[in-house]
């Protein structure tokens, strides 16, 4: 009887740690479909989006005739009122409307274009009245985006560059766990003043030709965890525990049964 129940407690032990054993072909990257080169996008554009902060720098031969479009943002002390520190490019926020309001020339609507069209849009407003050919360089300097999840290092990314794919993201994030759903990554987007959620599947070639591989401003990336993980996360403190005594008692049981 003692031999039985030490045999049924093993056989329980070896199929629980079976089970808990990921597949290979649920941890590989890029193992299914072909790439689709006609679908894959390489033409990323930024679009400007609200609570976007913007540096906006207008340059033209004439220096005089640009200065007044780039400001300076400077810090003034309380005491003495004098300036503090090393002047800054003055940025500017989009706000709920898409607009930012730029010297002289007032309420500009700049979201929903891509940073081309922006660029385009600011020098026909310039050009002739004010600045004649002008050059205008556009950047977003809080471009970020968020990964969430099961990774190994969650957190909000800086991206200065404004291009970033979703694998570069991960990467940053130090990639996936080993217990990571890597077939149903979800990115949150916001498109138009509505949240929508992508799917992305990493086992898949497929993924070169979503139309989240290139993440946006303020995209959220988030993995979840298989269902082994979920699992292992509501047990108790004690688990560890009763592994031991469980342990302790199967030995028992092999000596007695000697």
């Amino acid at each position: 009887m003692i031999r039985t129940c030490s045999n049924y407690i093993s056989v329980v032990l070896v199929l629980f740690f079976l089970s808990s054993c990921v597949s290979k072909k649920k941890i590989v990257y890029f193992q299914n479909g072909a790439i689709d080169q006609e679908n894959v996008s390489n033409n990323y554009k930024t679009t400007f989006k609200a609570d976007d902060l913007l540096e906006i720098i207008i340059s033209a031969k004439d220096d005089e005739a640009v200065k007044p479009f780039n400001l300076s943002a400077v810090a003034f002390s309380n005491t003495t009122n004098n300036p503090i520190g090393t002047p800054q490019q003055q940025l500017y926020l989009i706000d709920s409307k898409g607009e930012i309001v730029l010297p002289i020339l007032g309420n500009i609507k700049i979201g929903g274009l891509t940073k081309e069209q922006g660029i385009s849009l600011i020098k026909d407003k310039l050009d002739p009245e004010y600045v004649k050919d002008p050059s205008v360089n556009i950047r977003i300097t809080n471009f970020k985006i968020t990964v969430l999840g099961d990774v190994i290092r969650p957190g909000v990314y800086n991206v200065p560059n404004e291009r970033i794919s979703i694998m570069e993201a991960i990467g940053l994030a130090g990639d996936l766990n080993i217990s990571g759903v890597r077939d149903s990554i979800k990115v949150t987007r916001e498109e138009g003043g509505v949240k929508k959620i992508y799917n992305v599947n990493l086992l898949s070639n497929e993924v070169f030709s979503s139309p989240v591989y290139y993440l946006q401003q303020n995209d959220l990336v988030y993995v979840k965890p298989n269902k082994a993980k979920m699992q292992s996360a509501s047990y108790n403190q004690n688990t560890g525990l009763f592994v031991s005594i469980g342990s302790i008692l199967i030995s028992l049981l092999a000596i007695l049964s000697r």
